[in-house]
């Protein structure tokens, strides 16, 4: 007896794609599974042609050499296909179930390796050591192979078993109604293996946790909010994986003279206004040590002075920032009589707080004021 056309079978063009295929199948195989047609010959027929018909429009290989050849494509008289020799079609519904509808339910057949977390460390540092480099050790916990059963988990002289309830597959299926869930069996919880006589050190986990030290080189410039990343530092992996990575959260405990802007330092020296009104030289601090910066005469409260070079090296481009010093005239306290005269003998030379020529800042401000007020009465 001739076979049917594949695509007339699940009722789809030839030009479906995959999620066409995978939506017509589910919904012929609900129909006709032998779950819901019990005793029905003719429903389980049925069911074996749209099982048929799906293994080969699904994959990508069986269904470009059924396009090119019909189902002469899977016959071993067929010279140029025998790749595709002989289609089997289980009879063990619940097994096809299972794998039919495992994109819904989730769940594999067997338990895989799976990569292991990945961890964060947070670590606090100097603006020192951020801006020149430095190199700190950090301990951290991890799970290590137990020295004791070297990994089986089993006590010494004994060795796992095969899981009896999911015969070491890992996995069950369990019967919802017309169809079948497949999920990690809740003996062995996915291992596939049980052990009678677990190991006194690990109970049967294989691992232990232990704690290790770790050398972590921080590069010259480094920022906060940075990250350093340690390859397979992280947590171990499940059955043999690849462990995670280990990532250092880098933050800068704020400075008591200097703060951080991208490349660029920036601190505040304060100045008397004896300096800042005749000028001078001064010592101002660096990373590196002190060095000197020339104020000159008639210097403004909140003048900024470039030092270059004396900022960060970029981590990115190695482009070294400056340094930016913020001079802030200071009022003097603490004045004795001697001073205070001298003070007031001064200020009468500026003929008061508007003085036009020793005070220019002030007699803009004041200027401004008055026309301010004048326009108001116009």
């Amino acid at each position: 007896m001739a076979k049917k056309d594949y695509y007339q079978v699940l009722g789809i063009s030839k030009s479906a794609e995959e999620r066409e295929i995978k939506k017509a199948y589910k919904k012929l195989a609900m129909r006709y599974h032998p779950d819901r047609n019990q005793g029905d010959k003719s429903a389980e027929n049925k069911f074996k042609e749209i099982k048929e018909a799906y293994e080969v429009l699904i994959n990508e290989e069986k269904r470009n050499a059924y396009d090119q050849y019909g189902h002469a494509a899977f016959d071993n008289s067929h010279s140029g296909n025998s790749t595709y020799s002989t289609f089997t079609s289980t009879t063990d519904f619940g097994d096809i179930f299972g794998d039919v509808f495992g994109d819904i339910f989730g769940g594999s057949r067997s338990q895989r390796a799976k990569k292991g977390s990945d961890l964060c460390y947070n670590m606090e540092i100097l603006l020192e050591e951020a801006v020149k480099g430095t190199k700190k050790e950090i301990r951290i916990p991890t799970l290590q192979k137990c020295k004791t059963c070297y990994g089986s988990g089993a006590k010494i002289g004994t060795k796992s078993r095969s899981c009896p309830t999911c015969n070491g597959k890992g996995q069950i299926h369990m019967r919802k109604g017309f169809f079948t869930v497949q999920q990690s069996c809740n003996t062995c919880y996915g291992k596939g293996t049980v052990i009678k006589d677990p190991c006194h050190s690990c109970h049967g986990q294989g691992r232990v946790e232990t704690y290790k030290t770790l050398l972590i080189k921080i590069p010259p410039g480094i920022d906060t909010n940075d990250r350093i990343r340690l390859n397979n530092e992280g947590e171990a992996g499940i059955n043999g994986a690849q462990s995670g990575d280990l990532y250092v959260q880098i933050t800068v405990k704020k400075h008591p003279i200097f703060e951080r802007e991208e490349n660029n330092l920036y601190c505040e020296v304060p100045i008397n206004f004896t300096m800042a009104a005749l000028g001078g030289e001064i010592e101002v601090p660096t990373l590196d040590g002190r060095v000197k910066l020339k104020i000159p005469s008639e210097t403004q409260s909140g003048k900024l002075f470039r030092i270059k070079g004396r900022g960060v090296k970029s981590v990115q481009n190695r482009n070294q920032g400056d340094l930016l010093c913020r001079v802030v005239v200071e009022t003097p306290v603490n004045l004795n009589e001697k001073q205070k005269s001298l003070l007031f003998e001064l200020g009468d030379t500026f003929n008061g707080f508007r003085g036009e020529k020793n005070s220019p800042r002030s007699k803009r401000f004041f200027d401004g004021v008055k026309r301010f007020f004048d326009d108001l009465t116009k």
